[in-house]
């Protein structure tokens, strides 16, 4: 049987300057590199020969022992503090508000993907709105509780809603060239009953695994003990790791359906990566895609988190005093570290074809570097549309168990608010996986052959555009 063969295409040039960092303003060039390499659709099949880093090895031992580790602590928690009767606390009042915020979010989660791909320019635009309006309704809501901790809750959804408000006003001359990616992207993944079954599989395991990790806020909640700070902290790490680990499985199911009818124009089955059960345990490639996506879970947002303080820091002490400025350049060089070596778009050749996420990541940005992308990929917008959409639905899941609590029952409202924000949050972000995960295979088939026919001419418009400012 004959395999489609793709010509793709790299430049021999580099796009580093003499101290090792990427130029990202003047690199806007080769849209016509000269090396070759060959993408055999054959290839998008997992092989004997995948290779799966030490790092994902380890992050599965790590994974799977704070899973237990924290089964353990959410029912030594609600063994010792459910039957305790503190006085202000009651389950009746606890319970029903965030179970049923929790099985509200699976709609808001569905609806905003279904949104996301029919109808992005609407879906773009309804996040910019609603992400800092509602937040800022989560304020009021914590404001109107008149306690303390309630009180700085609710301050920090102020700064929240305001630096939304601000970052929205920001980026709007980027939104055309953000909706022209997102249907391009999305029109690249069909949806399928074998992905609509794993994105719901991902999201019923994230509902179920917070009603019985609300086992174990209750009962921290009932508790008197001094630990329950610290409680708090650990049980927030927990559900923030596993939500992450359900949202990169779809990512890179996604990714890899993606990335194969872009590259080749083939139809990758999601049912070869780690999403049948099955195959998680009988597959050896399996098994390590499985912990590259675990370590994916716990390092790509540390990476991202650290490159948008890096940026932020930038622009603060821009014109301060050199030692600050110094400080800046090497936090700076850190964050681009890390992203180099544990970024979403890495999470592409993860699923495609089965490399580990250290290396994937960095081949990915060297195809950056040498097609002048660097600039483009620090102004996608994928990731703040996927986050304020995560806030939009968090909010709303946070007001109605807030709301429930602080009018049935004056006691821990900013608890439940605040544990109801993140569930809700988790949910949408897990179901905006989807076109997060379509948007980065975009820019890495764009990466390896530009003048693939089936990218469309809007990166090839944007890089002109970004370099026709640069150069001025």
């Amino acid at each position: 049987m004959e395999s489609n063969i793709v010509e793709i295409s790299t430049d021999e040039e580099t796009g580093s300057r003499e101290d090792g960092r990427f130029n990202s303003i003047t690199r806007f060039n080769q849209i016509a590199p000269t090396t070759t390499t060959r993408v055999d659709a054959a290839q998008l099949n997992y092989r004997s020969r995948t290779v799966g880093s030490f790092a994902g090895r380890l992050a599965t031992v790590l994974f799977f022992t704070h899973l237990l580790a924290a089964v353990i602590l959410i029912i030594y928690l609600a063994a010792r503090g459910l039957p305790s009767r503190h006085p202000s606390f009651h389950q009746a009042y606890w319970f029903p508000p965030l179970l049923t915020s929790a099985a509200a979010s699976l709609p808001f989660a569905v609806l905003w993907l279904l949104i996301a791909l029919r109808h992005p320019t609407k879906a773009l635009r309804a996040a910019l709105w609603l992400a800092p309006i509602l937040s800022c309704g989560v304020a009021v809501l914590l404001l109107a509780d008149e306690n303390g901790y309630s009180l700085a809750v609710a301050v920090l959804f102020l700064v929240l809603a305001l630096v939304l408000s601000l970052y929205c006003c920001w980026i709007t001359r980027r939104l055309h060239h953000a909706e022209e990616v997102l249907s391009a992207a999305g029109a690249a993944v069909r949806p399928t009953l074998a992905l609509a079954k794993y994105l719901v599989l991902a999201l019923l395991a994230g509902v179920l695994y917070f009603f019985f990790w609300t086992l174990g806020a209750g009962g921290a909640a009932a508790s008197a003990s001094r630990f329950v700070p610290l409680y708090a902290v650990l049980l927030l790490l927990n559900l923030a790791w596993t939500m992450q680990a359900l949202r990169y499985t779809v990512h890179v199911a996604v990714a890899r359906t993606a990335y194969a009818r872009l590259a080749s124009g083939a139809e990758a089955q999601p049912t070869a990566a780690i999403f049948d059960t099955a195959a998680i345990f009988d597959t050896a490639a399996a098994r390590l895609v499985l912990g590259e996506v675990l370590y994916g879970a716990a390092v790509v947002p540390a990476a991202a988190l650290a490159r948008g303080a890096s940026q932020t820091m930038g622009q603060v002490v821009r014109d301060s005093d050199e030692f600050l400025f110094s400080c800046t350049i090497c936090f700076e060089e850190v964050a681009e570290r890390m992203v180099a070596l544990g970024n979403r778009w890495g999470l592409v050749y993860v699923g495609a074809q089965g490399k580990g996420l250290g290396r994937s990541s960095v081949e990915v940005w060297e195809l950056f570097a040498k097609q002048g992308m660097e600039r483009l990929i620090e102004l996608d917008l994928t990731g703040a549309f996927c986050f304020l959409c995560g806030v939009a639905s968090g909010s709303v899941a946070a007001v109605a168990a807030g709301a429930w609590v602080l009018v049935s029952h004056k006691g821990h409202v900013a608890d439940a608010t605040a544990y109801a924000f993140f569930v809700g949050y988790f949910m949408t972000r897990i179901a905006m996986a989807w076109p997060q995960a379509c948007v980065a295979a975009y820019h890495v088939v764009f990466a390896e052959n530009p003048a693939n026919n089936e990218m469309g001419s809007c990166l090839r418009e944007r890089l002109t555009q970004l370099n026709s400012i640069s150069t001025r």
